[in-house]
């Protein structure tokens, strides 16, 4: 219980249906616990006793009126409470998505990147799913089931003070603790696999996700197969895993009910032994029922706050974890920036004791077209992504036009910059609205325009729908000439002073790729722009170029100077002009 208390905080936006559901669930215990035992004690004898005569028709009718009189009340604050707990739940439900995904949008890329996909899907549906159960169930059985208990106590008590006899038949309650040993002993044993069953079940959510999003590799190399035996593979790992849970917690009723029936019979020898009137012994019978009946469910309610906490375990991983890329206690405010870029002695690692840039210093003014060239891992897109601080550097500093950036607002820093990667995402959802990410308030003449630029307006007009069409999800119904070029739309319609290109125009055919070329000698006008080089074809209008190797800056200059001098990068290109031939 004390592992959820930080949680119940979700309570508090549904107050309303939570003091309905309580109220019903006192009422539902109440009725359950205290009047069907009274009804065999105190309104059946009187119809059957005929020693002084029979009653009138009309009296046991009205007597008999209240058997129905009490399941309906029954029935409807246990539907009511049902309904109330529900409605709680499903909003709890939202609150807690919501706060795993709006934390998803905050946390560091490496943070993301340490996980699979897949588990961090599982975590933010099938374990928040399990917390809203877990806390609804809760918040239901958790008030109406020792509500009954003690209502089905109290009738047992009192009947042990006002009856000569009983209170020997009450001695038999000391098998009711005796139900508490099998209740934790099978929580012990349910937690410890529970946390392992939620952890397959990432797995198995990530296999498909994995997947879905390799579906064209899976069948070009023929994978149907091994794909087909690694989920099956997964899938009975979480069965074994799910039946060891119901072995345990289906074991749970069973005991309770024979430790029950253990007091029961007990009850019966100490009855006939005292006396006991018919109608007492049957209605302290109903009453035992009565309490064993919910110690079955808070029982049940223990296996299922082990699971919640397996749950929670899981969710905590993203909602505890720092967010160590933030906007500063005391922002520089800026506006539009001119865009003069410097690295001051920058090092990074995305895993400790591995550096990927080493004390790495370089200065980019505004308006310089800057080329990233170097083999593959030498820090290119690293250097590139701590422009608009995807990432915080180990030591040193990165500053644009002075400002350091880890002294701006996250939001005004990276509304100054446009990014366009090899491998663009768009959303799914229609072209316009993907072309209107570049830049929310843009008017559709502005949005056209951009798209034009961009060399896209042609083959989006011929598209079903326009600028209406839905592009599909990661923008699968176009291709990766025409994804590529909305990306670029949308860097047009951005206007930001600072541009990144991570080899834009990859993935379009020789005949686009000289259109887009022109289109981008107008974009880069006045603008600070990175080219991540890995075809020296994309580099031909830069005024710098950068080598990278091994996480430095190994040299620095034009194509001319540095074919020249560095032998690193005329190795590069003559490498690549040799594979190109």
């Amino acid at each position: 219980m004390r592992r959820l208390r930080p949680y119940f905080k979700y309570f508090r936006t549904v107050r309303g249906p939570i003091v309905a559901a309580i109220f019903y669930a006192l009422l539902f215990g109440a009725t359950s616990g205290v009047a069907l035992p009274s009804l065999i004690k105190y309104v059946f004898p009187p119809i059957f006793d005929r020693t002084n005569g029979a009653l009138p028709l009309g009296t046991i009718a009205l007597i008999a009126g209240a058997i129905p009189l009490a399941f309906l009340l029954r029935a409807i604050s246990g539907y009511l409470n049902s309904y109330y707990t529900q409605l709680a739940g499903v909003r709890i439900l939202e609150a807690i998505r919501l706060d795993y995904f709006r934390k998803l949008q905050v946390l560091p890329l490496s943070f993301l990147q340490s996980k699979s996909s897949g588990d961090l899907l599982s975590r933010g549906l099938a374990d928040t799913s399990q917390l809203q159960f877990t806390l609804t169930l809760l918040a239901n059985d958790g008030v109406k089931q020792p509500m009954q208990l003690l209502g089905a106590l109290g009738f047992l008590m009192w009947q042990a003070f006002t009856q000569q006899g009983v209170l020997m038949v009450l001695i038999t309650l000391g098998a009711v603790p005796l139900t508490v040993f099998p209740v934790r002993y099978v929580g012990r044993k349910v937690m410890k696999r529970a946390a392992r069953m939620q952890a397959q079940l990432g797995d198995v959510t990530s296999h498909f996700s994995e997947n879905l999003s390799a579906a064209r590799e899976v069948r070009a190399f023929g994978l149907e197969e091994r794909e087909t035996s690694r989920f099956a593979s997964a899938c009975r790992e979480l069965v074994t895993s799910q039946m060891k849970i119901a072995k345990y917690a289906q074991a749970l009723t069973p005991a309770i009910e024979v430790l029950s029936a253990v007091g029961i019979a007990g009850t019966l020898i100490f009855a006939y032994g005292r006396g006991v009137q018919l109608e007492t012994f049957i209605s302290v019978i109903l009453a035992l029922y009565m309490c064993y009946e919910p110690i079955k469910k808070v029982g049940a309610l223990n296996n299922e706050l082990k699971r919640g906490a397996a749950a929670l375990d899981r969710i905590e991983v993203v909602l505890h974890e720092p967010v160590t890329i933030a906007d500063p206690a005391q922002p520089v405010a800026v506006g539009r920036l001119r865009g003069d870029v410097a690295f001051e002695a920058v090092s990074f690692a995305y895993k400790q004791n591995e550096p990927v840039l080493r004390d790495v210093s370089a200065a980019i003014p505004a308006g310089t077209v800057c080329a990233l060239v170097g083999p593959s891992g030498a820090g290119k897109t690293t250097f590139a992504n701590l422009v608009p601080r995807f990432y915080e550097v180990a030591s040193g500093r990165v500053t644009i036009d002075g400002h350091d950036v880890r002294a701006l607002r996250l939001g005004d820093l990276r509304r100054n910059i446009a990014v366009v990667s090899q491998d663009p995402v768009l959303f799914n959802d229609t072209i316009y609205a993907n072309l209107q990410l570049g830049r929310a308030d843009a008017s559709r003449a502005e949005v056209e325009q951009a798209a034009r630029d961009a060399f896209a307006h042609d083959f989006i007009q011929k598209l079903p729908h326009g600028y209406d069409t839905i592009v599909g999800e990661r923008g699968a119904l176009v291709s990766g000439g025409q994804k590529q070029r909305i990306a670029l739309a949308r860097a047009f319609l951005r206007k930001a002073p600072i541009l990144i290109l991570d080899e834009a125009t990859s993935a379009l055919d020789s005949d686009s790729e000289a259109a887009i070329q022109l289109a981008l000698k107008k974009l880069v006008v006045g603008k600070t722009v990175f080219i991540i080089a890995h075809r020296f074809s994309t580099i031909r209008d830069a005024t710098k170029i950068l080598v990278f190797d091994h996480g430095r800056i190994a040299a620095t200059g034009t194509h001319a100077e540095l074919f020249e001098a560095n032998p690193l990068y005329r190795s590069l290109y003559e490498r690549q002009q040799m594979s190109a031939v």
